[in-house]
């Protein structure tokens, strides 16, 4: 399980990242907008490096910025161990995602909704994990958008049939009502935002059931 801190309480990240590691946690996801490729300003590498000593869980980059190739460097210093761009923000994928391997991190490539499969089929066994996008991004708190389950579906077959060691990720309107067809259809690594931070029986309740439902829709899911 993998939660986004946009939700969080951005007067105490240090704290919000301490106490999503205390619930259990895999990784913990920052959702970073240049305010160009989509239409909202997050976090700098600054904030991620200032929060980086508050935990030992390892950190993702969720890179929504043109030419993430020029800043990847920067987001590596601050201690994400995974950066994850978009195949419609850079024009060379294929040199952007071997270059972030050369930086000493894991590379990801994350596709739009109305990005098609075939976009990153042929850089897969460049990458660590491939982020499909279950709501437009740019902002939290949107619905999830079913029809992505057959994109899921596609990656996960070509990834099998390639016999490649690649996650699939799922970000956007994950919560109790949506996470089984998400794991079902072939994610097995969740990004979960408001759902973690609504429950009112707490973040380690959130992660605890939601992970629980996953893996019991795709039989393991992080």
């Amino acid at each position: 399980m993998v939660p986004s801190v946009l939700p969080a309480d951005f007067s105490r990240l240090g704290e919000e990242c301490a106490a999503l590691a205390d619930a259990g946690v895999d990784r913990i996801q920052w959702d970073v907008m240049d305010g160009r490729f989509v239409p909202n300003l997050t976090f700098g590498p600054d904030v991620i490096a200032a929060c980086r000593d508050r935990t030992d869980v390892p950190f993702e980059a969720h890179l929504m910025v043109e030419a993430p190739e020029e800043l990847a460097h920067l987001y590596v210093e601050a201690g994400c161990q995974m950066l994850i761009v978009h195949a419609e923000s850079t024009k060379h994928l294929h040199r952007t995602l071997g270059s972030i391997r050369d930086l000493g991190a894991q590379p990801a490539v994350a596709l739009n909704p109305s990005t098609p499969p075939e976009s990153v089929r042929y850089v897969l066994e460049l990458c660590d994990m491939v982020l499909v996008m279950t709501v437009n991004p740019g902002f939290g708190g949107q619905a999830y958008i079913s029809e992505m389950e057959p994109k899921v579906a596609t990656l996960r077959r070509w990834i099998t049939d390639a016999g490649l060691n690649c996650d699939i990720e799922v970000d956007g309107g994950i919560g109790p009502a949506t996470i089984s067809g998400a794991a079902a259809s072939g994610a097995n690594v969740l990004v979960a935002g408001s759902a973690l931070y609504k429950d009112p029986e707490g973040l380690a309740h959130a992660v605890t059931e939601l992970r629980g439902q996953a893996t019991t829709a795709g039989g393991q899911a992080g």
